[in-house]
C-alpha cells in the first residue's frame, strides 16, 4: 500500500492545545487537523479526511484516542477504511491495519480501543465527582475559564453589533459560533 499518499489526521480537544508533538518527524503528503472534542466522529476535518482518502493511501494517526473515543466508532472507521484499501497506522500503539489483519490484530484493536473508551469514562466520572465535592463543600463551581478577556469580549460584542460576519469573527477570535453567541447575547 506504499504507492498512495501518506495522510495524517491530527486532533486536539481545544483551540489552545498544541498539535506539534503528534506525528512529529513522520513524512506526510497531506494533513487534516481538528481542534474539537473527540466525543464522536462528527468532526469537520475528520469527515474531509475520510472523504479524501483513496485506495493505496495510508492514514497516520498519533494514537487511537485521537481518531475515535469509543470502541464502536474506532472499529467502524478502521473497518471502513481498510475495506476501501486504505491502511491505518496508529503510531503510539505501533499498530497498522490493512484489512488483511490477523485475529491478533483485530483483538488488539478491540482491546486498546476499549481501554481508551474506559479511560475517557473514568476521566468524566472523576470530573463529575470533583464538581459534586466542590459543591458539597460550599464552593461555587464556576466551570471553565472564559475563552476571552473582558477587553476581547467587549471588542467582539461591538464588532458583532456593527454587523460583521459572525462566522468570520468566531474564526478570528478562535471560538465556536455557539460561544460567540453567548458573548454577544450576554
Amino acid at each position: 500500500m506504499a504507492n498512495g499518499q501518506q495522510v495524517a489526521y491530527i486532533r486536539v480537544s481545544s483551540i489552545g492545545q498544541n498539535t506539534a508533538r503528534q506525528l512529529d518527524g513522520v513524512n506526510i503528503d497531506r494533513a487534516f487537523e481538528d481542534k474539537v472534542s473527540g466525543k464522536d466522529t462528527n468532526r469537520p476535518a475528520l469527515q474531509d479526511c475520510l472523504a479524501y482518502l483513496r485506495e493505496g493511501d495510508t492514514l497516520h494517526v498519533h494514537s487511537m484516542d485521537r481518531l475515535a473515543r469509543n470502541l464502536d466508532d474506532l472499529r467502524r472507521v478502521v473497518k471502513e477504511l481498510t475495506g476501501r484499501g486504505v491502511a491505518v497506522k496508529f503510531h503510539k500503539e505501533g499498530l497498522t491495519f490493512t484489512g488483511e489483519d490477523s485475529p491478533m490484530a483485530t483483538l488488539l484493536l478491540s482491546m486498546l480501543g476499549a481501554v481508551a473508551e474506559f479511560e475517557r469514562s473514568l476521566i468524566a466520572e472523576r470530573r463529575q465527582e470533583g464538581i459534586a465535592l466542590a459543591k458539597a463543600k460550599g464552593d461555587v463551581y464556576k466551570g471553565r475559564k472564559p475563552s476571552l478577556s473582558d477587553e476581547k469580549a467587549a471588542e467582539l460584542k461591538r464588532r458583532a453589533g456593527e454587523g460583521e460576519n459572525k462566522a468570520a469573527l468566531a474564526r478570528e477570535f478562535g471560538i465556536s459560533r455557539a460561544t460567540l453567541y453567548s458573548y454577544i447575547s450576554g
